[in-house]
C-alpha cells in the first residue's frame, strides 16, 4: 500500500482543515487507516483511526482531539480523510497517514506510512 497525505497548511487558532491520504491497491476497504502526529522534538503520537470493511468502519480518537477532529473514508475513491475543527497550537506538528490490518493506536510496528503533511496552528 502507497499512501500520499494532503491538505495541511497554515493556519490561525479556531480555524478549520480536512486533511486527506489517497491510497493505493484494491484491497483499500480492508484495511484500517490511521492519522499520527509529530510535534517538534516530540514523538509520534496517534490522532485517530477508522477501522476497514471487517470492523464496519468504527472510529477511533485521541482524547485530545475528540470532538474536534473527524476521520472518515471513501473506499471508491481509496481515500481517508481527517476533517480538523477549531485547531489549536498545540495541534501544530506533521501529520501521517498509515495503514494496517489491524487498528492501531502505537506507531511502533505500523506496516505502510504515507509522508507527512505539515499543519502549522498560529495563535
Amino acid at each position: 500500500v502507497q499512501l500520499q497525505a494532503s491538505g495541511g497548511g497554515l493556519v490561525q487558532a479556531g480555524d478549520s482543515l480536512r486533511l486527506s491520504c489517497a491510497a493505493s491497491g484494491r484491497t483499500f476497504s480492508n484495511y484500517h487507516m490511521g492519522w499520527f502526529r509529530q510535534a517538534p522534538g516530540k514523538e509520534r503520537e496517534f490522532v485517530s483511526a477508522i477501522s476497514g470493511r471487517g470492523g464496519g468502519g468504527s472510529t477511533y480518537y485521541s482524547d485530545s482531539v475528540r470532538g474536534r477532529f473527524t476521520i472518515s473514508r471513501d473506499n471508491v475513491k481509496n481515500t481517508v480523510y481527517l476533517q480538523m475543527n477549531n485547531l489549536k497550537p498545540e495541534d501544530t506538528g506533521v501529520y501521517y497517514c498509515s495503514a494496517s490490518i489491524s487498528v492501531r493506536r502505537s506507531p511502533d510496528g505500523m506496516p505502510y506510512w504515507g509522508k507527512g503533511t505539515l499543519v502549522t496552528v498560529s495563535s
